[in-house]
C-alpha cells in the first residue's frame, strides 16, 4: 500500500518561505500523480496544487497566485512544495496525497500532514 510522509513544515514570519517534502513508499512513485491539500482550523480541507506522474503538468489553486511551486523527483520518490511570500492565511496543516489518476487526486492516499504557521 502507499505510504506518504510529509516534512518541512514549521513557523515563519509573513513574507518568508518554506519547502515541504513528501516521500512515497510502498509503491512505484512514478505511477502516481501527487498533490497537496491544506486544512486550517475550522475550515474544510482545500486543494493547493497537483502534479502529474512525469511533472509535465501542474495545476494550482487560485489563492497560490504564483507564490507556490509544486515539483517532483522520481529518482528520489519525493514531491515538493516550494512556498514563497507566505501569508498568515496560509497557516494550515498541509497534506500530501497520491493517486494514479490526476483527476481523482482528492480520493487518493493521504499522509499525516505537516503544520505550517505564518506569523504576522
Amino acid at each position: 500500500q502507499v505510504q506518504l510522509l510529509e516534512s518541512g513544515g514549521g513557523m515563519v514570519q509573513t513574507g518568508g518561505s518554506l519547502r515541504l517534502s513528501c516521500v512515497l513508499s510502498g509503491r512505484t512513485f512514478s505511477n502516481y500523480a501527487m498533490g497537496w491539500f491544506r486544512q486550517a482550523p475550522g475550515n474544510k480541507r482545500e486543494f493547493v496544487a497537483v502534479i502529474n506522474w512525469s511533472g509535465s503538468t501542474t495545476h494550482y489553486a487560485d489563492f497560490v497566485r504564483g507564490r507556490f511551486t509544486i515539483s517532483r523527483d522520481n529518482a528520489k520518490n519525493t514531491m515538493y512544495l516550494q512556498m514563497n511570500s507566505l501569508e498568515p492565511e496560509d497557516t494550515a496543516v498541509y497534506y500530501c496525497v497520491a493517486h494514479r489518476e490526476i483527476a481523482d487526486i482528492d480520493t487518493g492516499s493521504w499522509g499525516q500532514g505537516t503544520q505550517v504557521t505564518v506569523s504576522s
